[in-house]
């Protein structure tokens, strides 16, 4: 029994560091980097101590909850450089960068650092933000994306898109790749002769109930 209880210990401990990580994406990812660490215990069926054992700082948890994303931000950004045509490869990059924001509202944040306990992102993003800029530079000279372009515009995308974290979790992947088809459409520098690249799927949504919804609604009929 000695030999076996350091081993059981061991065992549980790795239990309750996998439920708190596996509650961590589900709260950050549902409700953004403010919700509380006790919230994410409370999801995890721990008490706080054992929260605070295994992740001493929110920032360590933010670090450990995205290391997936983290790496497949880190991959899109290797594949969309190592593209042998610079336009797919920039278009590539900007579907995946939305598609990892739209999974998780909490991924999103922290990439933003909208966040302060989440600084240790700012290296992920300043590293697609360089990736972007080279990209934009290539296909630039092939002339494929517009002259106008320049790497801030990746950022005001991404605030517009950080707005499809209210549509509802089932819409929010279809709603954003769609989101994603027209700002690539919008970027690209293409002949008026060219034939439209077909857009996703629209996704089903409907207009929030407010009283600015319900004149605009009115307005239109």
């Amino acid at each position: 029994m000695t030999d076996q209880l350091p081993q059981t210990m061991r065992s549980d401990a790795r239990d309750n560091r996998a439920r708190i990580l596996d509650a961590a994406r589900a709260v950050f990812g549902d409700e953004g980097l403010s919700a509380p660490m006790r919230q994410v215990a409370r999801h995890a069926g721990v008490g706080p101590a054992t929260l605070y054992r295994h992740f001493p700082t929110k920032q360590a948890l933010i670090a450990q909850t995205f290391a997936e994303q983290r790496r497949a931000c880190h991959a899109a950004v290797r594949d969309a450089l190592a593209d042998s045509d610079p336009w797919h490869g920039f278009r590539s990059l900007i579907e995946r960068i939305c598609e990892l924001h739209a999974h998780s509202r909490g991924f999103a944040d922290a990439f933003m650092t909208a966040f302060p306990e989440a600084m240790d992102f700012t290296a992920d993003r300043e590293r697609t933000l360089r990736a972007v800029g080279e990209l934009a530079r290539r296909a630039q000279e092939t002339g494929q994306l517009r002259p106008g372009f320049v790497v801030d515009d990746l950022i005001l995308m991404l605030m517009a898109h950080r707005g499809l974290q209210d549509t509802p979790r089932a819409a929010r992947i279809t709603a954003s790749r769609r989101f994603a088809a027209y700002v690539i459409e919008a970027f690209r520098a293409a002949p008026e002769t060219a034939a439209p690249t077909p857009l996703p799927p629209a996704p089903r949504l409907r207009p929030t109930h407010s009283p600015s919804t319900s004149v605009a609604l009115r307005t239109t009929e």
